[in-house]
């Protein structure tokens, strides 16, 4: 992973970091480090020990569960609204699943034992993790939930939803080959899926390039699965959108923060 030189993505615009009070703010800001993530960038292996933790700005990261006989399924995606890396606080340091890029972005990152040093003063971003991890497990169980009773068009409205509400526009670059890898189904049935949503004018899709152009008639078109999660983040997680009274990290090239 390269560090990106244009500095003009803010660590603020990850949901979590914005939450944060100044003061705790301040204190992680000099380990801070932007990091570009290109597309199917693994971000850890089932297994492995992890090393840092990840704020996604503008990228969306995989979080599914990989079978002896290779085959995959997705069992969440975090963005701009979460972090990648929960085992690290919640006692594992590592997790049965891995974590892989699946719309390239920019993200920022944060060597775990000085992430550790903050979240160990039992303060206010370890109430926030928390609370993120919980909204997270109401994702993977409704994805589990989803996968078993819900159509393959439903599961693929529900994905782009959440990809959508995790990116800064209504462009999805994905591919239908990956798009079914995540949700464990033939392509052959997402192509089908996605061709009724162009039809109907939800969607223009074109060499993995997907504009979500009818935002309201794919909520009408999911099943309940993304307004469950969507409510529970919502319920347990900060409105971002409230101004935050805080100064914007100057980023310097070799990507630390001040």
């Amino acid at each position: 992973m390269s560090i990106r030189l244009d500095t003009n993505i803010s660590p603020l615009k990850n949901h979590l970091l914005s939450a944060l009070p100044i003061t705790v703010y301040d204190r992680l800001s000099p380990f801070v480090e932007l990091v570009k993530l290109a597309l199917d960038d693994v971000i850890y292996e089932a297994g492995d020990k992890l090393i840092h933790v990840y704020f996604p700005v503008d990228t969306i990261i995989a979080l599914s569960y990989v079978m002896e006989c290779g085959s995959s399924a997705e069992i969440s995606v975090v963005g701009n609204e979460g972090i990648v890396g929960i085992a690290l606080f919640m006692g594992g340091e590592s997790t049965a699943s891995r974590a892989v890029v699946k719309s390239a972005g920019y993200a920022y990152r944060i060597k775990g034992h000085y992430f550790m040093e903050e979240f160990n003063r039992h303060g206010e971003l370890l109430t926030l993790m928390l609370r993120y991890t919980q909204s997270l497990m109401t994702q993977m169980s409704q994805t589990a939930v989803c996968n078993r009773y819900h159509t393959i068009d439903q599961q693929l409205c529900r994905l782009l939803l959440l990809s959508l509400d995790r990116l800064p526009d209504n462009n999805i670059e994905m591919t239908q080959e990956l798009i079914a890898n995540m949700l464990g189904v033939r392509r052959e049935g997402v192509t089908e899926a996605a061709g009724k949503l162009q039809k109907q004018g939800v969607i223009s899709y074109h060499r993995g390039h997907i504009t979500i152009l009818d935002r309201q008639k794919l909520e009408a078109l999911s099943c309940e699965c993304y307004r469950v999660v969507k409510e529970e983040t919502k319920r347990l997680l900060p409105d971002v959108s409230k101004d935050h009274k805080r100064a914007t990290l100057s980023v310097y090239p070799d990507g630390r923060c001040t």
